[in-house]
């Protein structure tokens, strides 16, 4: 999530309220200077690596990285006969990279001459996230996308009376808990192993998605009588230090089972993955 995207207070659906009108719905752009050290690695080379990188954020996108054109390589870059525009930003041109044997084709994109309301982009070049091997933000590698410096997760003990169903069959029961907040979504019951029901879990993982807070998930179907629910609980087996309590713990999309607290029935939050479509095909 983010400042920008889906339930974030500029994203297309934010949770909360502004006391005056947001002037538009697209294209809200804010410009900010980030203190991190950032370095991209195309096979061997370091491409980039600056300490004077500046964060996009912008309306339905994830913050991207401008980089000032000093702090890059010049020498990998090979002029690109590819362009874009944007109506916020004006026209892009691009670059490929070429770091050895390896070509990033289109890699980078600049704004030369940015229109007149954007941010001063002049001087500044971006990434294609995937174009890079690794990215590292002072010296840990950082994965699926830029990291927003207003998108935080908490992790705190609970004992509120957690309760799982599906069609009326039992899935989880937990006194226990590890409630996860995180940022413009909803909150997470992290469940041991021991309060679920997992002789309904399916032996294998079907699909494994990364999260750039959290590490790498693994999700399993759930079996209830005939019916096979797609992708329903998921775990992360290594996550990353700041989640570090939830590693191995089970957790069950809120948007598709019936969740008790403290006896309540909570609503159905409605959200990306309120369908087990989101999923696609099984890995």
């Amino acid at each position: 999530m983010s400042l920008m995207v889906a339930a974030g207070p500029f994203g297309h659906a934010p949770q909360g309220r502004f006391n005056f009108e947001r002037p538009r719905r697209d294209g809200v752009i804010y410009w900010e200077p980030s203190p991190r050290r950032v370095r991209g690695i195309l096979g061997d080379e370091v491409v980039v690596d600056s300490h004077r990188v500046m964060l996009l954020h912008e309306t339905g996108h994830m913050p991207v990285w401008y980089f000032p054109r000093e702090d890059v390589r010049a020498e990998l870059l090979e002029s690109s006969q590819r362009t874009t525009r944007c109506p916020w930003k004006g026209e892009a041109r691009y670059w490929s990279v070429r770091a050895g044997d390896r070509v990033a084709s289109d890699a980078v994109w600049a704004y030369p001459e940015p229109i007149e309301d954007a941010p001063p982009l002049a001087g500044y070049v971006a990434f294609q996230w995937d174009a890079m091997d690794r990215w590292l933000e002072e010296d840990e590698e950082v994965h699926v996308h830029v990291r927003d410096p207003y998108h935080r997760v908490d992790v705190l003990p609970s004992s509120r009376h957690v309760r799982v169903s599906l069609e009326g069959e039992l899935l989880a029961e937990s006194d226990r808990p590890l409630a996860l907040f995180e940022t413009a979504l909803p909150p997470r019951w992290y469940l041991s192993p021991a309060d679920v029901r997992t002789d309904l879990l399916e032996p294998c993982a079907e699909v494994r998605t990364g999260c750039p807070y959290k590490g790498e998930a693994e999700y399993r179907p759930v079996r209830v009588g005939d019916r096979v629910e797609r992708a329903l609980v998921w775990t992360y087996a290594d996550p990353r230090r700041q989640v570090a309590p939830i590693a191995g713990r089970l957790c069950f999309f809120d948007e598709r089972v019936d969740l008790e607290l403290d006896g309540e029935l909570q609503e159905r939050p409605r959200t990306q993955w309120s369908s087990p479509d989101w999923a696609g095909q099984p890995g």
